[in-house]
């Protein structure tokens, strides 16, 4: 329903917002027919409202037969929708980045205040030592007990993070929401990576009903979330993919990255959710130098298109010769050069393999985000207990 909805919808949408002069040029066709042409923007606003009306019928039932997971439901639907429409103001006021990484902050907190989980972690079975041995508190372990609590009868497996760990939630939901916004640029690699990611987190959810695990209800409560967010997102992509009629904008990208926070939260999976994010990880940290102005960073990061060749390229910014050499000779061998290939992973990307057409970048990236997502499950399942006990 979500997925017929969705895609009846955008069609109809997309004229309100070209009439109101929400729109943009792609960047990534110039030199070509399409780089004249109005791209309706902020079309993420469509999924998104459809899906809180999945949910909201969704939750009815749910909430009928799970009477205690009504303060769970309540929050997940106020998270998401100040996120929908914190993106949408954004899309259309353009927030500077300050405000981008404080508000899905206070968006989490209706998640947090009604969190109710262990604040525990479970501690890797090489590491036990260096908190506890012969049965005795190690000076790191005193040294950490000034701000968590060891807990000594289970001879350092377990350490009580306390409000350390809802911070550690909360800094999830900013990942999430600002990750896949950043992990952008190309037609369909926004609502693709949310579609591969969030088919992995449904995966993994119905494994752990299949082995009927102490969580169950949980996981019961986060595929009634992401079957909704995966039908809407499918639909988007359809519209998205290369050449695309629409852009999904900020809304999209804020409105998915809170779902996942949602679903990692209440379903009591952050930690396995972040093995679905390896490439926006991957992209986080390479990315660093330039988010915190280390080296210039460009408005627009996304690869230049070359009209003569058709295919897609590394962007650069330009520097002096004795600028940056480091970064230069990671790019491109050539310390005394004067542009410098853009620090993202869509760049990297190309730089290793070379130029290619849009349409076959996204798609090999979103292939690279399936073996991810296929690596993360394959750890979880089969070599957690190297770390972990049984």
């Amino acid at each position: 329903g979500g997925y017929v909805a969705t895609d009846r919808l955008i069609p109809i949408i997309k004229m309100y917002t070209l009439r109101k002069g929400i729109s943009g040029k792609d960047l990534g066709k110039r030199g070509t027919e399409f780089s004249s042409r109005d791209v309706p923007e902020a079309l993420g606003v469509v999924p998104g409202s459809i899906f809180l009306i999945c949910l909201t019928f969704c939750l009815v039932g749910y909430a009928t037969s799970h009477p205690t997971k009504l303060l769970d439901c309540n929050s997940a639907l106020l998270s998401i929708c100040f996120m929908l429409f914190l993106g949408f103001t954004d899309d259309v006021l353009d927030w500077p980045w300050r405000y981008k990484l404080f508000l899905p902050t206070i968006a989490s907190l209706p998640l947090l205040c009604c969190y109710e989980g262990s604040t525990s972690i479970v501690i890797p079975i090489q590491l036990r030592s260096t908190l506890m041995k012969d049965g005795l508190l190690t000076p790191l372990s005193k040294l950490l007990c000034y701000f968590v609590v060891v807990d000594a009868n289970a001879d350092g497996a377990i350490v009580n993070l306390g409000i350390w760990y809802l911070l550690y939630m909360s800094m999830l939901a900013v990942f999430c929401t600002n990750a896949i916004n950043i992990y952008a640029g190309i037609n369909g690699l926004e609502a693709g990576q949310s579609y591969v990611i969030g088919c992995a987190v449904l995966l993994h959810n119905l494994i752990e009903i299949q082995s009927d695990s102490q969580s169950k209800e949980n996981h019961l409560f986060s595929v009634m979330i992401v079957l909704s967010f995966v039908g809407v997102t499918l639909a988007l992509l359809k519209h998205n993919w290369y050449p695309a009629s629409v852009f999904v904008g900020d809304t999209y990208c804020y409105f998915a990255g809170m779902v996942f926070a949602v679903v990692g939260i209440l379903g009591h999976f952050s930690k396995t959710l972040l093995l679905f994010f390896i490439p926006q990880v991957i992209n986080f940290i390479w990315s660093i130098p330039q988010l915190f102005k280390l080296v210039p960073c460009p408005r627009h990061r996304l690869p230049k298109f070359n009209a003569k060749t058709g295919l897609m390229e590394p962007s650069t910014f330009e520097c002096k010769p004795h600028e940056y050499r480091w970064l230069k000779f990671l790019s491109n061998g050539n310390k005394n050069g004067t542009e410098v290939a853009n620090m993202t992973v869509i760049n990297l990307f190309l730089q290793i393999f070379g130029p290619m057409s849009e349409g076959n970048l996204c798609t090999a990236l979103l292939v690279g985000q399936i073996l991810c997502c296929s690596l993360g499950l394959f750890f979880r399942y089969n070599l957690a207990q190297v770390f972990f006990d049984e």
